[in-house]
């Protein structure tokens, strides 16, 4: 039985990897950060299951504690190693520079030396960001895009990857990044703009919110389902050379388009809910990000599975549910 570790386990992508990886027999250790909640709410369903619980176990870990992370390595030897962990929401890296880059950029070095000097046999995945291509107006963005940040956040995912690049050229491991474009869930964090969409209209319609206030409606963004993304993660790591791929779907579409199809099937009139509140937009936006998924289609075998409109669709309904449960 394979054994991986996965920081960032309580997030979108990291519960949708423990189930991708459970459900292969893997035992999958899920590493969290401590805080005074619990907030296992995408996992919960793992620990209600005796079927998967055997196989997971949940331990307390911090990015910014090297001794940690090389105590959880020795006591756990993993084979793959997921590093998902980050603050990941690009406006709130503006207002704590600092700590999405300790998370981000220092927190990844940690890791990464840990691994060196630990368990270097095993695969090491980062999860690298489309953000870092940035206000690049180069498009479709591939693997070989020029790479030109705009937010700390992005800033400390270049700095990550770059790190990965170099550790695999220098000592030899196996480690592959996977540039993801933007990808949702009903999973996805209640501050992240598709989600506050969905989230807002569910509510709407059920008489409990009266108005959603968004920023930028023209920023276009790939967007994908997560529990596809997270298959391609799995699928690099079992690849027998080591690369970077860029995990997208191909399409663009605006924030509004994204709004207009929630709002469509939800049966509710944009210009009566909506409104735009000028402190949401982004000091320095991105105006477009579209991914060339070719690399990933034609080394690795996949291909996105979910697409743009049932999406919206599928995060409106599982909104919608949730409310009237």
């Amino acid at each position: 039985m394979k054994t991986a570790l996965i920081t960032g386990i309580t997030g979108q992508d990291g519960s949708y990897l423990a189930d991708l990886l459970l459900s292969k027999g893997y035992k999958v250790v899920g590493v969290k950060r401590r805080t005074s909640l619990i907030s296992t709410d995408r996992i919960d369903h793992v620990f209600n299951d005796p079927d998967l619980i055997m196989n997971f176990n949940l331990v307390y870990g911090n990015m910014n504690d090297s001794g940690c992370l090389h105590r959880l390595l020795i006591e756990h030897q993993p084979d793959e190693i997921y590093n998902l962990a980050a603050q990941s929401h690009v406006r709130v890296s503006f207002d704590t520079p600092e700590e999405t880059t300790e998370i981000v950029a220092m927190g990844t070095l940690r890791l990464l030396e840990a691994y060196r000097n630990i368990c270097p046999e095993a695969k090491f995945y980062q999860a690298s960001s489309s953000e870092m291509f940035g206000d690049n107006p180069e498009n479709p963005q591939s693997e070989a895009t020029r790479l030109m940040p705009a937010s700390p956040y992005a800033c400390a995912k270049t700095y990550a990857h770059n790190l990965c690049r170099n550790y695999r050229e220098s000592y030899g491991l196996h480690i592959s990044s996977g540039i993801l474009f933007n990808h949702e869930s009903p999973r996805r964090g209640e501050t992240f703009v598709t989600r506050k969409i969905t989230r807002a209209a569910a509510r709407i319609k059920m008489g409990l919110q009266d108005s959603l206030y968004l920023g930028n409606l023209d920023a276009k963004r790939d967007w994908g389902f997560a529990g596809d993304y997270v298959e391609a993660m799995w699928m690099m790591l079992q690849q027998e050379v080591p690369d970077d791929y860029v995990v997208a779907t191909g399409e663009t579409h605006t924030v509004k388009e994204f709004l207009e199809v929630v709002f469509k099937h939800a049966g509710l009139d944009i210009d009566e809910y909506v409104k735009i509140d000028e402190r949401l937009f982004r000091p320095h936006e991105v105006p477009l990000l579209l991914g060339d998924p070719t690399k990933a289609k034609e080394k690795l075998g996949w291909e996105p599975k979910t697409r743009f409109e049932g999406l919206a669709k599928l995060m409106y309904d599982a909104d919608l549910r949730g409310l009237v449960r």
